[in-house]
């Protein structure tokens, strides 16, 4: 069942029902040490062209980055697509995505989904790590071996998502819409990038090697990320992900789930080591005065209605206000150190060193392209929200129709 929407020219189209069946939506599965990583994407129409190369190149950005740990360089990740695409079309029925683990041959006896074998029992994890899902994982679901745990809690599920938000990324492009994330600020080290568009931030940002894209700023947070590798510590930072050509009236202010700014937080807050966002001037606005925060309405010809600032960072009311939409993220330090802080045997009660599973001093390059493409999921959903279609084509159609719409107003 559909909603008729009616449009100035006397044309009518249906779109979709509102948070109905055509919703985009998604799941993942897979274990960091198992044998691949899943994504199943359902709603995305049909007749959208996607490149392999173009997914396989963030899957590459989500690896890099200066600080990152030997992991890296054993995994070189590249999407199967499994089903959902014909001669690179999309063709209306599920896609669904594999990232194979090439570590998987390593870990073969110890993750072997049918046996359990000597070397899985003598690689249990009794020593649950500070700051992970470890202890409260293995307590909720009743596990003795915390790698029941880790596995799936790891961030290695993102690479999941990425492919998810590339593809988001793809359809959205359609529609002239434009994406770009990048971090901006590392271990304490803020970039200046007040200014930049989001072209020149993308051109800057991803010749980047901590993709940020202030260069000064980027010579300071590598010495900052070469310090606490010498310590056996980790960083943290802040990311900020910029979307420019969003059109008006994405999302809505009538119900709390249906929000844009608080399902782009819930999807971005989602992201493993984030602990807080923020939409455009975001916590700042609280110690400001009003005058400094809201953002004047103007209206030209040329333009139509806009804003003479954009603190709001493209969300007015829980609604796009056609501004750039600005979503920032702060990232915590990877809690697993290679100078592991206290912990208690899960089994003796023991005070032990936490595991060590992994050797990053720093991941907020890759959280940056994390981020990225869960924005870009979100506002693929919301845009088909409005528009609908089961086609590309019929989506386009109806875009147009509402752009034209508000034109005239």
């Amino acid at each position: 069942m559909g909603v008729l929407a009616e449009y100035g020219d006397g044309s009518s189209h249906i779109l979709s029902e509102l948070r109905g069946d055509d919703m985009l939506r998604y799941l993942t599965a897979g274990e960091s040490h198992g044998k691949g990583i899943v994504a199943v994407l359902d709603g995305m129409p049909a007749g959208l062209r996607l490149s392999r190369q173009q997914i396989d190149a963030e899957l590459a950005a989500r690896q890099s980055g200066y600080g990152r740990g030997d992991r890296m360089k054993i995994e070189r990740d590249s999407v199967e697509v499994l089903s959902g695409l014909r001669g690179g079309v999309t063709i209306g029925s599920p896609i669904a995505l594999l990232i194979k683990n090439k570590d998987w041959k390593n870990w073969r006896d110890i993750m072997d989904p049918w046996q359990e074998s000597d070397a899985a029992v003598e690689a249990a994890v009794t020593h649950p790590r500070p700051g992970h899902a470890d202890l409260a994982g293995a307590l909720k679901y009743g596990h003795a071996d915390v790698r029941n745990v880790l596995e799936r809690s790891s961030a290695r599920e993102t690479a999941a998502r990425v492919a998810v938000g590339a593809i988001g990324k793809a359809f959205l492009a359609e529609f002239g819409i434009a994406v770009v994330s990048h971090v901006i600020a590392l271990g304490g080290v803020k970039a200046k990038t007040s200014g930049m568009g989001v072209q020149r931030i993308k051109e800057v940002s991803e010749r980047s090697s901590l993709r940020c894209a202030d260069k000064t700023a980027e010579r300071t947070m590598t010495g900052a990320i070469d310090r606490a590798k010498e310590l056996g510590d980790s960083l943290g930072g802040i990311v900020e992900v910029r979307v420019a050509g969003v059109p008006v009236g994405l999302g809505s202010y009538s119900q709390w789930d249906r929000k844009l700014d608080g399902r782009l937080a819930a999807a971005v807050m989602s992201i493993q080591a984030i602990k807080g966002v923020e939409i455009g001037s975001g916590f700042a606005a609280a110690s400001r005065r009003g005058s400094q925060v809201h953002d004047e309405i103007l209206y030209s010809k040329e333009r139509g209605f806009h804003r003479k600032t954009n603190r709001a960072g493209g969300i007015e009311g829980g609604v796009s206000n056609g501004e750039d939409i600005v979503v920032r993220a702060a990232m915590k330090p990877i809690p697993t150190l290679r100078n592991p802080l206290s912990s208690v045997d899960i089994a003796t009660k023991k005070a032990f060193a936490a595991s060590v599973e992994r050797a990053d001093v720093v991941a907020v390059p890759a959280a940056s392209v994390v981020a990225g493409a869960a924005v870009a999921f979100v506002l693929a959903d919301a845009m088909l929200e409005k528009f609908g279609g089961d086609n590309l084509a019929e989506t386009r159609s109806n875009y147009e129709h509402y752009l034209a719409q508000i034109r005239d107003r």
